[in-house]
């Protein structure tokens, strides 16, 4: 039997992961099989989902629709071969992946027989400036989409929602617009009847790949002072398009904490227990290209090692 296929895409910082998360803790029975593609060469995303499932499948070191092509097939495959198979598999790309190119390489007809793309589901901070929709790559995001779901409803401010909806509404995204309070979407707009055909699709014509972004990785072995962190991000936040990570504070010694900064907004949240003979720290930095350098983000997060 085919296992139909929910692709998951927005910009980055839209709370992809926080969805994708809700849905594979909310699976009502359902065998759910998540394939994370990250930008960069710490895969935090994976790691955020992956007490959520133990189907989860991390794609690290670039784009799906790019450089691992081969690899999202491959894993597709291997996934397909399980038995039991999964009932669906979710797949969240990376924040800067054109969602046109993968839907492209999910219609070959192999893949489409056996996995057949069922639902194209964009995640978008409801804090999006309506100007920002203008962005070749946001507007593909959204125009490939079934289903909008807009996040963060809570800290976007009185009335940005609507705003974001008519804005939508003037890209003419033909799409379902619906509110995700912390990523709740209801699963019969994702999981529909198993008896409903998938969607034809048109993605339009390859565009050449625009390498926009780069992402600094940065580790320690030793845990941070909060106050200092703090301070560091308040200086990078001007150059950062979004930062992730997770790290042990020497304030609260012994458990992580995850650390998010998307949309000029910096938030932690608890984690679990660190592993052994892991880095204390780990936080990856993205932002346009040019714009960050390695030394300058080595040179501030040093200060933040707590020392002694």
């Amino acid at each position: 039997m085919p296992v139909p296929i929910l692709l998951v895409t927005g910009f980055l910082g839209a709370g992809k992961t926080t969805v994708v998360n809700h849905l594979l803790a909310n699976a009502e029975g359902r065998r759910i099989a998540a394939i994370v593609n990250d930008f960069g060469a710490i895969n935090i995303d994976a790691e955020l989902i992956a007490g959520a499932s133990d189907g989860v499948v991390s794609l690290s070191n670039g784009c799906i629709c790019c450089s691992l092509e081969g690899d999202l097939l491959r894993t597709l495959s291997a996934l397909l071969r399980r038995d039991p198979k999964p009932d669906y598999i979710v797949i969240e790309t990376s924040g800067i992946a054109d969602p046109a190119d993968i839907v492209r390489n999910l219609m070959d007809p192999i893949i489409l027989r056996e996995a057949p793309l069922e639902t194209v589901l964009c995640v978008l901070d409801a804090a999006t400036p309506p100007a920002a929709l203008d962005d070749a790559l946001q507007r593909s995001q959204l125009r490939v989409a079934d289903i909008v779901a807009l996040t963060k409803l809570d800290l976007a401010g009185e009335g940005a929602g609507v705003r974001t909806r008519e804005a939508i509404r003037s890209q003419r995204v033909p799409a379902v617009v619906v509110d995700a309070k912390h990523g709740e979407i209801p699963s019969a707009l994702l999981f529909p009847a198993s008896d409903r055909a998938p969607a034809q699709r048109q993605p339009g014509p390859k565009r050449p790949a625009e390498e926009r972004f780069e992402t600094l990785s940065w580790t320690s072995d030793l845990p941070l002072s909060l106050p200092r962190l703090q301070q560091a991000i308040g200086k990078l936040a001007p150059k950062l398009a979004r930062a992730k990570g997770l790290f042990e504070a020497v304030e609260q010694p012994g458990r992580l904490i995850e650390f998010q900064f998307a949309g000029g907004r910096a938030t932690l949240a608890p984690g679990e227990a660190p592993a052994p003979g892991v880095p204390r720290a780990r936080i990856v930095f993205i932002a346009e290209l040019g714009v960050l350098s390695k030394a300058e983000i080595d040179e501030l997060m040093a200060r933040c090692v707590a020392s002694g």
